[in-house]
């Protein structure tokens, strides 16, 4: 059986939901309050390849959960494959801009330093000059979570631990 996560940013939670059936295209409404809007979430292996919830080595020091529309950011991935696999490596602008189309893609907003990291490569500066500079950007780095229309980052989402059927 299928599992699939979605995410209330009302009640700042992630639930699990079981579907008897491949169904990526419903969204059940929130356990706790069914007026909430709930967001399907990108499995976390899709997005590290490890677990992030405290059961490894990094701890809670992982990659935040994130309220991502799985749908959106497969359809984000897929337009942007072809444009991937043609990047000129050696300009920094190229990989700039294709991170910035994922990002308007799928609405995820970047931390603040790898925001800097990416205005630096727009401006044509060498990646590894940068990456010298501001340090490893690691997967806390990498995004934050959109809060009011601004970024910002918000408190880690609970998790609720009840398997609810889809």
């Amino acid at each position: 059986m299928p599992m699939y996560e979605f995410f209330c940013n009302n009640c700042n939670t992630i639930f699990t939901f079981f579907s008897r059936s491949i169904n990526t295209e419903k969204i059940p409404p929130c356990p706790k309050d069914p007026t909430h809007s709930l967001e399907r979430m990108v499995s976390h292996f899709a997005i590290t390849g490890k677990s992030s919830r405290g059961d490894d080595s990094e701890g809670d020091e992982g990659m935040p959960d994130l309220p991502i529309d799985e749908a959106r950011m497969e359809r984000a991935i897929e337009s942007l494959a072809a444009e991937a696999e043609n990047i000129n490596e050696d300009d920094p602008r190229q990989a700039a801009n294709l991170m910035r189309k994922l990002t308007d893609m799928t609405g995820l907003k970047l931390g603040d330093k790898m925001e800097d990291a990416l205005n630096r490569m727009e401006a044509g500066e060498d990646p590894e000059a940068i990456e010298q500079e501001l340090g490893d950007i690691d997967e806390k780095d990498l995004f934050s979570v959109a809060s009011g229309g601004k970024a910002a980052r918000k408190a880690a989402p609970s998790r609720d631990e009840t398997l609810y059927e889809m």
